[in-house]
């Protein structure tokens, strides 16, 4: 049980008044409504919307004139030009709504003062489409192993879960509740893998996901290879007995053209 249910609870058995608690949950951008049905004497008796632990007035229904009020610059301006409310129902809307709407919303009864509802709004951010990258390769000349290291990963994220899918399988999940920070979740697949493989993000209203496609991602062993010391020294040494060879037969092949022109010379002058 939340404070606020308590509270209400606590305040119907001393009073009689009671006031509902709603939760409500909504993707940053969109608009959220707070729905009310005031009746005709509570529209009589005038309406007010306050924001926050310390009740910030942003609007209302004032039973002088039963004309709609709001206070969009109260209390930092983060409502201004966002609310609307309907006269009729005292349902509040904020339109285009930021994780800054995130808090507590009280109906209060003007003339009696007593709360009629309260509202729990939890504004989360967009998505990002996680980001899958390669770690490192698993191969050498002497292994035939061919598998591919893999990191899939979100930032600034809150209240959010990061999933590696191998198809509609779940293979390994981890999960977030502060925000502004990286969350990595790694997977090793065999670089001819067939299967299809999905990184997903999600958070109680909504997912983005990132399918894997192998061959753009991972390269087999001979496309990449991260070489031992001892095998690049004998890389080394062979690609420098080529070098030898190679200017050798150079060399040899010039001195056998010169000899060959002084011989044809001597032939001319003394034939």
């Amino acid at each position: 049980m939340s404070y606020v249910t308590f509270f209400c609870l606590l305040l119907w058995s001393l009073s009689g008044v009671f006031c509902d608690n709603e939760s409500v949950s909504v993707m940053e951008g969109h608009p959220v409504t707070l729905s009310v049905n005031l009746t005709e004497t509570q529209k009589e008796e005038g309406i007010s919307w306050k924001f926050g632990p310390t009740g910030v007035l942003i609007a209302g229904i004032m039973r002088e004139d039963n004309n709609v009020r709001l206070f969009d610059d109260k209390p930092d301006g983060r409502f201004k030009n966002r609310l609307k409310l309907n006269n009729h129902t005292g349902s509040l809307t904020i339109t285009n709504t930021n994780i800054t709407h995130t808090g507590l919303y009280q109906l209060i009864n003007t003339k009696t003062n007593n709360k009629l509802k309260t509202f729990n709004i939890i504004v989360y951010a967009r998505l990002p489409v996680p980001v899958i990258s390669r770690v490192s390769s698993q191969c050498s000349s002497s292994s035939s192993s061919s598998n591919c290291s893999l990191l899939c990963s979100v930032l600034n994220v809150r209240d959010v879960s990061l999933s590696w899918y191998k198809g509609n399988s779940l293979l390994s999940s981890i999960s977030v509740s502060d925000l502004n920070i990286r969350l990595s979740l790694p997977l090793e697949v065999d670089y001819q893998d067939n299967n299809t493989y999905s990184c997903v993000v999600n958070n109680p209203i909504g997912n983005q996901t990132q399918y894997l496609n192998i061959n753009d991602v991972c390269q087999s062993c001979s496309d990449f290879c991260h070489c031992g010391f001892t095998e690049a020294v004998i890389r080394l040494v062979v690609s420098a007995l080529v070098g030898a060879a190679t200017v050798a037969v150079l060399v040899f092949d010039i001195r056998t053209r010169r000899d060959e022109e002084k011989r044809m010379r001597s032939d001319i002058l003394y034939g």
